[in-house]
């Protein structure tokens, strides 16, 4: 009974990385790193593979990586307002060292957005005013992180009843149980 609710996820998954304006091209991104303080911030949906991982992009200067590092296990929140569909996903992040796979997304990202990559200082860095950014020209500091999910939950707010299914991945197999909303 729960396959067509995951379907549904793959479904708006992908829609998100493919499709202008799909709500899920954005998401939260969680981290935990030594500090014990969980971290949220926005984050842009590259590619989702076929069994359901999750690539974006970043500065590897960034906190985000240095809590990947520290600890690897994660979580991202997806939410689409129309569907009214919430998915949290939980796993395990890996930074990207392939440099061909790297050299590939680098190509792909436009110009004017490769250079957010090139900042000479890191991310949240103070600074005296936003005009003082500058940029590096022949190095940038682009990285790439996905995420093996190995739990997602699907809550689907619609009247009378809400569905929420718990999704485990065991064995390269998910399954599926409802939960109480």
């Amino acid at each position: 009974m729960t396959a067509s609710f995951f379907q549904e996820l793959q479904t708006e998954l992908h829609l998100g990385v493919s499709q202008k304006g799909h709500p899920f091209r954005y998401f939260t991104f969680a981290t935990v790193g030594l500090d014990r303080m969980a971290r949220l911030r926005t984050v842009v949906l590259r590619e989702v593979s076929e069994d359901l991982a999750i690539t974006f992009y970043s500065d590897k200067r960034s906190k985000k990586i240095t809590h990947i590092k520290e600890n690897p296990k994660v979580s991202m929140l997806f939410y689409h307002p129309e569907k009214m569909i919430q998915l949290k996903l939980e796993g395990i992040a890996s930074i990207i060292t392939d440099t061909d796979l790297l050299s590939t997304y680098w190509k792909n990202i436009p110009s004017s957005a490769q250079k957010e990559y090139t900042i000479n200082k890191p991310p949240g860095s103070t600074i005296s005013r936003p005009e003082t950014i500058s940029y590096l020209k022949d190095e940038n500091h682009f990285c790439a992180v996905t995420m093996t999910p190995f739990k997602i939950e699907y809550l689907q707010l619609q009247n009378p009843h809400h569905i929420r299914v718990r999704y485990s991945k065991e064995a390269n197999r998910w399954n599926g149980e409802f939960l109480v909303p």
